[in-house]
């Protein structure tokens, strides 16, 4: 997927939730890059909870145990940082909100991909393959089912929208459309992935995907420590 150089960044995106969220929001997480960007910049201080299936691994558990502590906490924020992933995979979660006019507020990090999968294929030595798909607009899915919404696309719109969404009297979703090729770079890059990374590397640029490179090195290119 070509992306232009508007496109939203997830890391931005993260921060600034980080910012506009309550001191004791309850933040529940997608498993794959939305938790990744959960645990770098989700500012910890005592009274924020941030739940996730970490361990296990499990997708598609940000909405329902969202569900479920906002009616455990019906007096704080609650947060689903949701990957379009695991939205799709239980979207009826949708209806449970609607249904019970619970105040959830889930934020979609939509990228039109498995995006931890794909990393993990390149990693391994695979080129990507069935990772991507085409684009949906959650917001307009959202609102057919009575939820207010709004679709952002691009980074000058993100703390506004959030903001709205946040001060939002009743359940509201954000389809946040961010870089499909923002990678979640581990902090310790380990030799064999590397080597795996290079080899899924060339062996895409041999079957015709010099451009999917190209845009992969764009996207990241601001992530290399400069002195």
């Amino acid at each position: 997927m070509t992306l232009g150089r508007a496109t939203i960044h997830p890391e931005y995106a993260a921060s600034v939730l980080d910012e506009l969220a309550a001191g004791d929001a309850v933040f529940t997480v997608d498993t794959g890059v939305s938790n990744v960007w959960a645990a770098r910049y989700l500012t910890p201080n005592g009274r924020r909870r941030v739940i996730g299936s970490f361990l296990h691994g499990t997708m598609a558990n940000a909405l329902p145990r969202a569900i479920g502590a906002q009616f455990a906490y019906a007096g704080r924020q609650v947060i689903s940082m949701s990957g379009d992933g695991g939205l799709g995979m239980l979207m009826g979660e949708l209806l449970t909100v609607k249904l019970h006019d619970l105040p959830v507020k889930t934020i979609v990090i939509n990228n039109s991909s498995l995006g931890m999968v794909k990393l993990e294929m390149l990693v391994e030595g695979l080129p990507e393959h069935e990772t991507d798909h085409e684009p949906v607009d959650y917001a307009a899915i959202a609102r057919s089912a009575g939820i207010e919404a709004i679709r952002i696309e691009h980074p000058g719109d993100v703390v506004e929208g959030l903001k709205r969404a946040l001060a939002h009297d009743g359940p509201f979703l954000v389809d946040l459309v961010t870089d499909a090729n923002a990678l979640s770079i581990p902090p310790h890059i380990s030799a064999a992935q590397v080597k795996g990374f290079a080899f899924a590397a060339g062996r895409t640029v041999l079957d015709g995907g010099v451009g999917k490179m190209l845009d992969l090195a764009r996207a990241n290119l601001r992530n290399i420590p400069r002195p």
